[in-house]
């Protein structure tokens, strides 16, 4: 966790905490995890080095209990889950019932990790041809009632959802806005720092142009490597969104071969160097 300070106004500012788009992948081995290591013990390698994760596996089933104690058992006091809300929630609906059908098992789930007070938020992430509709409108607003017990941010995916309307929609609910770096396309969600909660969320997902939208594996889109230089744009937004809220998570979704621990520790220490420098 970063804690920096204000120097030009003497204020303090809310945290900054930086992590990974998941943590069990096979191909991190010889890269972030060392050789030989085995998958049981991925979180807590992972945990001896970032304070945070965004949970991925939750989007495609929803883990009994006892799987979520463990994450908790596995990692240190204070570290703290991010965790993606499951697809029949968000990717599959077609009716706000269909939308929430779901939500009671996925609240036993997480209740080991809220009861642990270690759950950051939950990532409510749409996927492109969710647009603003009527319709999604009123899934919107069945999900964020329904899980309106734990944080929630909200990932767009399509354009169409940049409205001050839709941030002033978002923030009369205290519901986080999901800011993106992705390829520059024009479908997609630009590269823009944005407050319309206590909680600032970010993820990288790379540059990855060619491979967003004409790929065999999934892995393919973000398979990208940020330079420093792309990494130091990020900054100073990052630290202004610090004062405006009291915590901003950074996650980078850029996972092949593990290259996203290895720009989100390059970021953490550019964070930390703008702090000094300021």
């Amino acid at each position: 966790m970063l804690q920096v300070t204000d120097r030009a106004q003497g204020g303090h500012m809310g945290e900054i905490r930086v992590g990974c788009s998941g943590f069990s992948y096979d191909d991190w081995v010889g890269h972030f995890y060392p050789p030989g290591a085995s998958k049981r013990d991925y979180l807590t390698l992972y945990a001896e080095h970032f304070d945070t994760v965004e949970i991925n596996v939750t989007y495609y089933q929803v883990p009994p209990p006892i799987t979520t104690r463990g994450w908790v058992r596995r990692t240190p006091d204070g570290f703290l889950f991010a965790v993606k809300a499951h697809k029949s929630m968000t990717h599959e609906p077609k009716t706000p019932e269909e939308a929430i059908a779901g939500v009671p098992l996925f609240l036993e789930s997480m209740a080991p990790v809220v009861e642990a007070s270690r759950l950051a938020c939950v990532l409510l992430q749409f996927p492109w041809g969710f647009r603003p509709t009527h319709q999604s409108r009123d899934i919107l607003e069945a999900l964020l009632g329904s899980l309106a017990s734990l944080p929630l941010v909200c990932e767009f995916r399509h354009v169409d959802w940049v409205r001050d309307s839709v941030k002033g929609w978002l923030r009369e609910r205290g519901v986080g806005y999901c800011c993106v770096d992705q390829p520059d396309l024009a479908t997609l969600m630009p590269r823009e720092s944005v407050v319309t909660s206590p909680l600032a969320y970010i993820r990288f997902h790379g540059r990855n142009r060619a491979k967003w939208f004409n790929h065999r594996e999934a892995w393919e889109r973000y398979d990208y490597l940020y330079s420093d230089e792309e990494l130091r744009e990020w900054a100073k937004p990052v630290r202004d969104l610090a004062t405006q809220c009291d915590r901003v998570l950074v996650y980078f979704n850029n996972h092949r071969m593990g290259q996203a621990p290895a720009n989100a520790a390059v970021f953490r220490e550019l964070i930390a160097a703008s702090d000094t420098e300021s």
